[in-house]
C-alpha cells in the first residue's frame, strides 16, 4: 500500500463510520424506547435526540428505505429483523466502550457521553481488546 492510501484510510474510515452513526443512535433509541415503554413514535424520538419531528421524519423514512424500520403513517416505529440485530450490536458495543472508560477510571457520568462518541469509531480489533481489558478489571 502505497504512503498516499496509508493516509487516506484512517479518514476514508472516519467519513464512513459518520454516514452510519445517525442510523445507530436511531436504531438504538427506538429498541430502548420499546423495552421502556412498548411503543416508539416520532415524539419520543424528536424528545430523545432534541431535533425537530420533521428531521425524525427523514431519518425513520431512510431508515425504513435501509430496512432497518416498518412504520405508517401516523404509526408506531418498529424494528425489523435487521434493526433489531443492529441495535444490539450497537448496544453490546456501547456496553463494551462504557465497562472499559470505568475501568480506566473514568466517572460514570463522562464515561456515558463519552462512550456515546467513542462506540462509533472504534474498530472491532480495537473493541475485542477494549473487552479484554475491562473483563480483566470488572
Amino acid at each position: 500500500m502505497t504512503a498516499e492510501l496509508q493516509n487516506s484510510e484512517p479518514h476514508r474510515r472516519t467519513r464512513n463510520d459518520h454516514a452510519s452513526e445517525t442510523a445507530e443512535d436511531y436504531v438504538e433509541a427506538i429498541a430502548q424506547i420499546l423495552e421502556a415503554k412498548g411503543t416508539c413514535r416520532l415524539i419520543d424520538l424528536a424528545k430523545q435526540f432534541a431535533v425537530s419531528h420533521v428531521t425524525v421524519n427523514r431519518i425513520v423514512e431512510r431508515l425504513q428505505r435501509e430496512g432497518y424500520v416498518v412504520t405508517e403513517p401516523y404509526q408506531p416505529i418498529d424494528l425489523t429483523r435487521k434493526g433489531k440485530r443492529l441495535a444490539r450490536k450497537c448496544r453490546e458495543r456501547h456496553e463494551i466502550v462504557y465497562r472499559f472508560l470505568l475501568a480506566i477510571g473514568v466517572d460514570e457520568d463522562t464515561a456515558a457521553i463519552d462512550a456515546e462518541g467513542i462506540e462509533h469509531h472504534v474498530s472491532p480489533s480495537t473493541l475485542r481488546r477494549l473487552k479484554e481489558l475491562a473483563d480483566q478489571r470488572g
